[in-house]
C-alpha cells in the first residue's frame, strides 16, 4: 500500500523517503483531510528555483539506479546516497511533473495523500 497524488497530475509518493507534503516545497501549501494543490503560473519562478537546488542530488540519485531496480539504505549508504538525497531525488520527479503541467496547462491542481 502507498500514497498517491492525483489530478492534473498522478503519481505514488516514495516510500519512506518522501513525505506527503513534498509539494509545499514548489511555492503552494496543501489543505484539507487530502492535501489539495493549486499551482499556476505565478508559481513558475519557485518551482524553477526548488528544481535548480536538487538537481544535483537528483543527478546522483539517477546514476545510482542506473543499475539497480531496488535498493535499501545500507546499499545507498554505501554508495554515498543519503537518505535527504533520496527525498531529494524523489521530490526533483514530483516538482518537474508540476512544472510541466503548469507549462502545459496554465495551472496543476492534484490532491495528495495524507
Amino acid at each position: 500500500m502507498g500514497r498517491y497524488y492525483q489530478g492534473d497530475i498522478n503519481g505514488k509518493f516514495m516510500f519512506s523517503v518522501q513525505s506527503s507534503r513534498a509539494a509545499d516545497r514548489f511555492g503552494s501549501e496543501g489543505y484539507n483531510d487530502y492535501l489539495e494543490y493549486y499551482f499556476y503560473d505565478e508559481h513558475l519562478p519557485t518551482i524553477e528555483e526548488e528544481l535548480t537546488l536538487l538537481k544535483e542530488d537528483f543527478e546522483k540519485v539517477e546514476e545510482f539506479f542506473k543499475d539497480r531496480d531496488s535498493w535499501n539504505d545500507e546499499i545507498a549508504e554505501a554508495a554515498g546516497i543519503s537518505r535527504e538525497m533520496m527525498s531529494n531525488y524523489a521530490d526533483y520527479h514530483l516538482g518537474k511533473q508540476i512544472f510541466d503541467c503548469v507549462k502545459e496547462n496554465g495551472q496543476c491542481l492534484f490532491q495528495a495523500e495524507l
